[in-house]
C-alpha cells in the first residue's frame, strides 16, 4: 500500500524565499535575520511583487539597494514604507553578497493581504 502523506504534496507547493516551508516569522525573529544581513556586511534590497506573477517574473526594487546601510531601523522602515504603499503585494527583503555577486539571504517580510 503505497504512503498517503497528510502534509501534501511538497514537491507542487509554491513557498515564497528561504523560509517559505517554516511557520510565519515574528516581529523579533524578522529583526535578528536584518541585523544577520547587516553583519555579514551584505547590502539590503527591498523587493514586492503582486501575488499573481510572484512565480513568474522578476520582482520590482522598492529603492535602490542600501549599500553601506548599518541601521536596521532605517531598513525596517522603508520594509513598512513599501508595504504601505503596496499592501496587495508581497514585500520582500534581500540580502546581496557583492563579494559572491550573490544573494547571501532572502526572505519575504509581509504577504499580500
Amino acid at each position: 500500500m503505497p504512503f498517503k502523506s497528510t502534509v501534501g504534496d511538497y514537491q507542487t507547493v509554491a513557498t515564497l524565499e528561504t523560509f517559505g516551508f517554516l511557520p510565519p516569522m515574528t516581529q523579533d525573529e524578522i529583526y535578528d535575520q536584518i541585523a544577520y544581513i547587516i553583519a555579514q556586511g551584505w547590502s539590503p534590497v527591498v523587493e514586492h511583487v503582486h501575488p499573481s506573477r510572484s512565480m513568474s517574473i522578476y520582482w520590482s526594487y522598492w529603492k535602490l539597494p542600501f549599500f553601506g546601510e548599518k541601521d536596521l531601523s532605517v531598513i525596517v522602515s522603508e520594509l513598512e514604507g513599501c508595504h504601505r504603499a503596496y499592501p496587495d503585494h508581497h514585500v520582500r527583503l534581500v540580502g546581496y553578497d557583492a563579494y559572491t555577486q550573490s544573494q547571501g539571504s532572502c526572505f519575504v517580510v509581509f504577504e499580500a493581504r
